[in-house]
């Protein structure tokens, strides 16, 4: 599903334009990238929840030459899926 399709499913749902669930979305997505550079968690309960981990600097190896290169450390956001969303995609068990 693309960008394009789920603000035409959101406008459809709530009975609104593609334009309001367009910025509707924007807002939604620039609040969680705002969080996320504050490195707050951001958790939507059942869907999941967002949150910023530290890399730690390694040696890695370029594949083309394999040469030894150092890779340094970095902040990198994480997704972790929710109970709900976990058994919508997996399907219950039982």
């Amino acid at each position: 599903m693309s960008r394009d399709d789920l603000i035409k499913k959101v406008a459809g749902d709530a009975g609104i334009s593609q334009k309001t669930a367009g910025l509707a979305l924007a807002s939604v997505l620039e609040g969680i990238t705002l969080a996320l550079k504050k490195g707050e968690r951001v958790t939507l309960v059942g869907f999941g929840s967002f949150s910023v981990a530290q890399r730690k600097a390694r040696k890695g190896v370029n594949p083309r030459t394999g040469e030894p290169i150092k890779i340094s450390a970095r902040k990198v956001p994480v997704f972790k899926a929710g109970k709900k969303l976990k058994e919508a995609v997996m399907g219950k068990k039982k």
